[in-house]
């Protein structure tokens, strides 16, 4: 093997390990136990609380089911007539991981809605999130969402 062979082989081993690394970095920057953001992560950014509640507790395998919520403004500073919408998402436990399964927007100091349904038996936990932006910190419901498929 020649030097040349070599050196292009360490170039494509760390390629990818670093495009595996960078597959993970999602769920390792979030794991399932992480507590609500609370502090803005960029000088100037404005803090906000999601938080909804889901109109049941329990349905059938593919009855739809309301989450309804809100996205709360903390900071009064950011709260003089913006016009902003944000995105919220809703995401799913799923194997240890938040997997994205809805999202809508809202204004600042608005609500939202989702309408849900799932095609197979299971106990769903979910969590509301909204994802940083220019004007707003990253932020996570309190609490988990449980309903009961069956």
């Amino acid at each position: 093997m020649t030097s040349t062979s070599r050196t292009a082989g360490r170039i494509l081993s760390a390629l990818v390990i670093s495009i595996a690394l960078a597959g993970l970095a999602p769920a390792l920057a979030a794991p399932a136990g992480a507590a609500p953001l609370t502090s803005a992560t960029e000088a100037g950014k404005g803090k906000v609380k999601v938080d909804g509640k889901l109109g049941k507790d329990h349905v059938k395998v593919n009855e739809k089911v309301d989450l309804k919520g809100n996205l709360k403004v903390l900071d009064a500073a950011r709260t003089d007539g913006t016009q902003s919408v944000e995105t919220v998402i809703v995401q799913q436990l799923q194997a240890g991981a938040w997997v994205n399964l809805a999202n809508t927007t809202c204004r600042p100091n608005g609500g939202f809605s989702f309408n849900l349904s799932f095609s197979l038996s299971a106990t769903v936990s979910l969590r509301l999130y909204h994802p940083e932006t220019t004007l707003y910190a990253a932020a996570y419901s309190a609490s988990t969402l449980t309903l009961r498929v069956g």
